[in-house]
Protein backbone atom coordinates (compact mmCIF):
# COMPACT_ATOMS: atom_id res chain seq x y z
CA UNK A 1 0.00 0.00 0.00
CA UNK A 2 2.80 2.75 0.70
CA UNK A 3 4.59 1.70 -2.64
CA UNK A 4 1.58 2.27 -4.32
CA UNK A 5 0.24 5.72 -2.60
CA UNK A 6 4.51 6.72 -3.44
CA UNK A 7 4.07 6.09 -7.06
CA UNK A 8 0.66 7.71 -6.93
CA UNK A 9 2.44 11.10 -5.26
CA UNK A 10 4.92 10.62 -7.79
CA UNK A 11 2.58 10.30 -10.76
CA UNK A 12 0.96 13.23 -9.38
CA UNK A 13 3.77 15.64 -9.22
CA UNK A 14 5.15 14.93 -12.46
CA UNK A 15 1.48 15.53 -14.18
CA UNK A 16 1.14 18.91 -12.03
CA UNK A 17 4.66 19.39 -14.21
CA UNK A 18 3.77 18.56 -17.38
CA UNK A 19 0.57 20.85 -16.95
CA UNK A 20 2.27 23.95 -15.94
CA UNK A 21 1.10 27.37 -17.25
CA UNK A 22 2.38 28.44 -20.77
CA UNK A 23 1.14 31.98 -20.98
CA UNK A 24 0.85 33.83 -24.41
CA UNK A 25 0.28 37.19 -25.23
CA UNK A 26 -3.66 36.76 -25.39
CA UNK A 27 -3.64 35.20 -21.87
CA UNK A 28 -1.12 36.92 -19.87
CA UNK A 29 -4.15 38.66 -16.88
CA UNK A 30 -3.35 42.43 -17.58
CA UNK A 31 -3.87 44.04 -13.79
CA UNK A 32 -4.01 47.29 -15.04
CA UNK A 33 -7.15 46.78 -16.39
CA UNK A 34 -8.71 46.30 -13.38
CA UNK A 35 -6.49 48.66 -10.90
CA UNK A 36 -4.84 51.60 -12.94
CA UNK A 37 -2.01 51.97 -9.68
CA UNK A 38 -0.71 48.36 -10.92
CA UNK A 39 1.43 47.60 -13.79
CA UNK A 40 2.72 44.17 -12.75
CA UNK A 41 1.35 41.55 -14.20
CA UNK A 42 2.92 37.95 -11.75
CA UNK A 43 -0.09 35.54 -12.28
CA UNK A 44 2.47 32.84 -10.76
CA UNK A 45 2.71 35.05 -7.44
CA UNK A 46 6.73 34.65 -8.61
CA UNK A 47 7.45 38.01 -7.01
CA UNK A 48 6.42 39.27 -3.39
CA UNK A 49 3.45 41.81 -2.96
CA UNK A 50 6.43 43.75 -1.27
CA UNK A 51 8.47 43.90 -4.71
CA UNK A 52 5.20 44.08 -6.45
CA UNK A 53 4.21 47.44 -4.73
CA UNK A 54 7.70 49.15 -5.49
CA UNK A 55 7.69 48.56 -8.90
CA UNK A 56 4.33 49.81 -9.26
CA UNK A 57 4.74 52.96 -7.50
CA UNK A 58 7.87 53.36 -10.01
CA UNK A 59 5.34 53.21 -13.32
CA UNK A 60 2.71 55.12 -11.30
CA UNK A 61 4.81 58.46 -11.04
CA UNK A 62 6.43 57.33 -14.38
CA UNK A 63 2.73 57.61 -15.83
CA UNK A 64 1.72 60.69 -13.76
CA UNK A 65 5.22 62.30 -14.60
CA UNK A 66 5.62 61.62 -18.38
CA UNK A 67 2.58 59.43 -19.42
CA UNK A 68 4.60 56.63 -20.69
CA UNK A 69 2.81 54.07 -20.08
CA UNK A 70 4.28 50.24 -18.49
CA UNK A 71 3.22 46.75 -18.13
CA UNK A 72 5.62 43.99 -16.35
CA UNK A 73 4.80 40.50 -16.69
CA UNK A 74 6.98 38.44 -14.23
CA UNK A 75 5.86 34.71 -15.83
CA UNK A 76 7.63 31.17 -15.83
CA UNK A 77 6.31 29.72 -19.33
CA UNK A 78 5.82 31.44 -22.29
CA UNK A 79 4.59 30.90 -26.25
CA UNK A 80 6.53 31.99 -28.15
CA UNK A 81 9.63 30.98 -25.86
CA UNK A 82 11.77 33.94 -27.84
CA UNK A 83 11.47 36.37 -24.54
CA UNK A 84 11.51 39.70 -26.48
CA UNK A 85 9.43 38.81 -29.54
CA UNK A 86 7.14 37.69 -26.69
CA UNK A 87 7.28 41.38 -24.82
CA UNK A 88 6.95 42.82 -28.46
CA UNK A 89 3.65 40.77 -29.03
CA UNK A 90 2.44 41.47 -25.59
CA UNK A 91 2.72 45.01 -26.20
CA UNK A 92 1.38 45.22 -29.46
CA UNK A 93 -1.54 43.04 -28.38
CA UNK A 94 -2.83 44.77 -25.23
CA UNK A 95 -2.00 47.83 -26.97
CA UNK A 96 0.25 50.40 -24.27
CA UNK A 97 1.18 53.82 -25.03
CA UNK A 98 -1.43 55.84 -26.65
CA UNK A 99 -1.66 55.64 -30.20
CA UNK A 100 -0.16 58.41 -32.46
CA UNK A 101 2.77 58.62 -29.29
CA UNK A 102 3.13 55.01 -29.21
CA UNK A 103 5.16 55.83 -25.89
CA UNK A 104 4.96 52.74 -24.51
CA UNK A 105 7.66 50.39 -22.99
CA UNK A 106 6.79 46.70 -21.53
CA UNK A 107 9.36 44.41 -19.42
CA UNK A 108 8.43 40.21 -19.62
CA UNK A 109 10.91 38.14 -17.19
CA UNK A 110 10.18 33.86 -18.40
CA UNK A 111 11.85 32.28 -15.14
CA UNK A 112 11.37 29.16 -17.28
CA UNK A 113 13.46 30.68 -20.68
CA UNK A 114 15.68 32.57 -18.30
CA UNK A 115 15.37 35.70 -19.98
CA UNK A 116 14.59 39.18 -19.31
CA UNK A 117 13.38 41.57 -22.49
CA UNK A 118 12.49 44.93 -22.82
CA UNK A 119 10.42 46.15 -25.64
CA UNK A 120 10.05 49.76 -26.27
CA UNK A 121 7.61 51.46 -28.24
CA UNK A 122 8.53 54.04 -31.16
CA UNK A 123 7.99 57.08 -28.44
CA UNK A 124 10.46 55.74 -26.04
CA UNK A 125 13.12 54.39 -28.43
CA UNK A 126 15.18 57.39 -28.47
CA UNK A 127 15.73 57.75 -24.38
CA UNK A 128 15.34 53.68 -23.17
CA UNK A 129 18.20 53.06 -26.36
CA UNK A 130 18.69 49.36 -26.93
CA UNK A 131 21.66 50.04 -25.33
CA UNK A 132 20.92 51.34 -22.36
CA UNK A 133 18.09 48.37 -22.39
CA UNK A 134 21.33 45.98 -21.95
CA UNK A 135 23.11 48.26 -19.77
CA UNK A 136 20.03 48.07 -17.20
CA UNK A 137 19.80 44.23 -17.78
CA UNK A 138 23.78 42.98 -17.45
CA UNK A 139 24.48 45.86 -14.61
CA UNK A 140 21.37 45.65 -12.34
CA UNK A 141 18.96 42.54 -13.06
CA UNK A 142 21.06 39.29 -14.45
CA UNK A 143 23.31 39.43 -11.25
CA UNK A 144 20.45 38.59 -8.94
CA UNK A 145 18.44 36.39 -11.63
CA UNK A 146 21.25 34.22 -11.99
CA UNK A 147 20.81 33.39 -8.16
CA UNK A 148 17.11 32.85 -8.50
CA UNK A 149 16.68 36.34 -6.39
CA UNK A 150 13.59 37.85 -8.76
CA UNK A 151 12.67 40.14 -6.26
CA UNK A 152 15.85 42.06 -5.97
CA UNK A 153 16.28 41.82 -9.49
CA UNK A 154 13.33 42.86 -11.23
CA UNK A 155 12.93 46.23 -8.20
CA UNK A 156 16.77 46.96 -8.71
CA UNK A 157 15.92 47.12 -12.80
CA UNK A 158 13.03 48.74 -12.46
CA UNK A 159 14.24 51.42 -10.22
CA UNK A 160 17.33 52.26 -12.86
CA UNK A 161 14.58 52.05 -16.04
CA UNK A 162 12.46 54.43 -14.19
CA UNK A 163 15.26 56.87 -13.25
CA UNK A 164 15.48 57.40 -17.05
CA UNK A 165 12.41 57.23 -18.01
CA UNK A 166 11.52 60.18 -15.34
CA UNK A 167 14.52 62.41 -16.97
CA UNK A 168 15.11 61.80 -20.28
CA UNK A 169 18.03 64.39 -20.46
CA UNK A 170 19.63 62.05 -18.05
CA UNK A 171 20.32 59.56 -20.59
CA UNK A 172 21.37 62.11 -23.24
CA UNK A 173 23.77 63.11 -20.72
CA UNK A 174 25.81 59.79 -20.22
CA UNK A 175 25.11 59.44 -24.13
CA UNK A 176 27.00 62.35 -24.58
CA UNK A 177 29.77 62.16 -21.64
CA UNK A 178 30.45 58.17 -23.73
CA UNK A 179 30.99 60.00 -26.40
CA UNK A 180 33.53 62.16 -25.10
CA UNK A 181 35.10 59.20 -23.51
CA UNK A 182 34.88 57.33 -27.07
CA UNK A 183 37.06 60.68 -28.74
CA UNK A 184 39.47 60.81 -26.12
CA UNK A 185 40.69 57.71 -26.26
CA UNK A 186 40.63 58.13 -30.32
CA UNK A 187 42.78 60.58 -30.06
CA UNK A 188 45.01 58.73 -27.43
CA UNK A 189 45.23 55.54 -29.79
CA UNK A 190 46.14 58.41 -32.77
CA UNK A 191 48.62 60.41 -30.82
CA UNK A 192 50.44 57.88 -28.78
CA UNK A 193 52.68 56.35 -31.74
CA UNK A 194 53.10 59.31 -32.67
CA UNK A 195 54.57 60.68 -29.47
CA UNK A 196 56.47 56.82 -29.17
CA UNK A 197 58.05 57.91 -31.99
CA UNK A 198 58.78 60.90 -31.03
CA UNK A 199 60.16 60.39 -27.70
CA UNK A 200 62.39 57.57 -29.64
CA UNK A 201 63.72 60.46 -32.27
CA UNK A 202 64.72 62.42 -29.19
CA UNK A 203 66.01 59.79 -27.12
CA UNK A 204 68.72 59.75 -30.27
CA UNK A 205 70.09 62.95 -29.18
CA UNK A 206 70.64 62.37 -25.78
CA UNK A 207 74.55 62.42 -24.33
CA UNK A 208 75.06 59.33 -22.28
CA UNK A 209 77.85 61.65 -20.63
CA UNK A 210 76.46 64.93 -20.35
CA UNK A 211 72.91 64.10 -20.50
CA UNK A 212 72.18 67.13 -23.34
CA UNK A 213 70.14 66.35 -26.20
CA UNK A 214 73.35 67.57 -28.17
CA UNK A 215 74.26 64.32 -30.39
CA UNK A 216 74.54 64.75 -33.75
CA UNK A 217 75.57 62.46 -36.97
CA UNK A 218 79.22 63.10 -37.30
CA UNK A 219 80.54 60.63 -39.39
CA UNK A 220 79.33 57.20 -41.14
CA UNK A 221 81.85 54.41 -42.18
CA UNK A 222 80.88 51.37 -43.53
CA UNK A 223 82.91 48.80 -41.51
CA UNK A 224 82.33 45.54 -44.08
CA UNK A 225 80.40 44.51 -47.38
CA UNK A 226 79.28 41.14 -48.90
CA UNK A 227 77.09 39.04 -51.01
CA UNK A 228 74.63 38.90 -47.79
CA UNK A 229 74.82 42.15 -46.04
CA UNK A 230 76.50 44.64 -44.52
CA UNK A 231 77.56 46.51 -41.49
CA UNK A 232 77.62 50.80 -41.16
CA UNK A 233 79.15 52.45 -38.10
CA UNK A 234 77.51 55.74 -37.19
CA UNK A 235 79.37 57.94 -35.00
CA UNK A 236 77.41 60.66 -33.11
CA UNK A 237 79.46 63.66 -31.46
CA UNK A 238 77.29 66.26 -28.37
CA UNK A 239 77.84 69.17 -29.67
CA UNK A 240 78.30 69.78 -25.69
CA UNK A 241 80.97 67.64 -24.49
CA UNK A 242 82.34 65.92 -27.56
CA UNK A 243 81.84 63.09 -26.29
CA UNK A 244 81.10 60.59 -29.27
CA UNK A 245 78.68 57.37 -29.52
CA UNK A 246 79.65 54.86 -32.16
CA UNK A 247 76.33 53.22 -33.53
CA UNK A 248 76.57 50.22 -36.00
CA UNK A 249 73.85 48.75 -37.62
CA UNK A 250 74.31 45.47 -40.36
CA UNK A 251 71.83 45.48 -42.89
CA UNK A 252 71.19 42.01 -44.98
CA UNK A 253 70.50 41.61 -48.52
CA UNK A 254 68.27 38.67 -47.87
CA UNK A 255 65.12 40.61 -46.13
CA UNK A 256 64.63 44.22 -44.70
CA UNK A 257 65.31 43.83 -41.18
CA UNK A 258 68.35 44.94 -39.80
CA UNK A 259 69.86 44.80 -36.23
CA UNK A 260 72.08 46.74 -34.66
CA UNK A 261 74.74 47.15 -31.84
CA UNK A 262 75.77 50.01 -29.79
CA UNK A 263 79.36 50.60 -28.36
CA UNK A 264 81.15 53.42 -26.71
CA UNK A 265 78.14 53.84 -23.96
CA UNK A 266 75.36 53.56 -26.62
CA UNK A 267 72.61 56.13 -27.20
CA UNK A 268 69.38 54.54 -28.71
CA UNK A 269 66.60 54.44 -25.87
CA UNK A 270 64.10 52.04 -25.73
CA UNK A 271 62.65 54.05 -28.30
CA UNK A 272 0.27 59.26 -24.10
CA UNK A 273 1.04 61.46 -22.30
CA UNK A 274 -1.29 61.07 -19.49
CA UNK A 275 -2.55 57.62 -18.38
CA UNK A 276 -5.28 56.31 -16.62
CA UNK A 277 -5.79 57.80 -12.60
CA UNK A 278 -7.53 57.17 -9.76
CA UNK A 279 -7.91 53.76 -8.00
CA UNK A 280 -10.44 51.86 -10.61
CA UNK A 281 -9.82 50.37 -14.04
CA UNK A 282 -6.78 52.03 -15.76
CA UNK A 283 -6.63 51.73 -20.00
CA UNK A 284 -3.66 51.35 -22.45
CA UNK A 285 -3.92 53.38 -25.50
CA UNK A 286 -3.30 51.85 -28.34
CA UNK A 287 0.38 52.23 -29.15
CA UNK A 288 2.19 50.59 -31.04
CA UNK A 289 5.90 48.43 -30.88
CA UNK A 290 8.92 48.42 -33.51
CA UNK A 291 12.34 46.43 -32.84
CA UNK A 292 13.78 48.26 -29.97
CA UNK A 293 14.37 47.24 -26.23
CA UNK A 294 16.84 44.39 -25.83
CA UNK A 295 16.99 41.00 -24.08
CA UNK A 296 19.45 39.28 -22.06
CA UNK A 297 19.64 35.16 -21.18
CA UNK A 298 20.96 34.46 -17.78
Amino acid sequence: MKRITTLFIALFLVTLGMSATVWTPKTVPIIHLQDSTRYVCNPEGILSQSACDEIDAIFRAVEDSTGVQALVAVLSGIDPDDCFEFSRLLGETVGVGVEGRDNGIVVVLSTTERDISFSTGYGVEGVVTDALSKRIQVNHMVPYFRDDNWDEGMVEGMRELGKYLLDPELAAREERKEDRLFVILLLFLLCAPIALIYLGIRLTKKCPNCGKYKLKLTHTETLYKNARGKKVRYTYTCQNCKHQVNKDYYTSYGNSSGRSSGTGGGVIGGGHFGGGGGFGGGHYGGGHFGGGGAHTKF
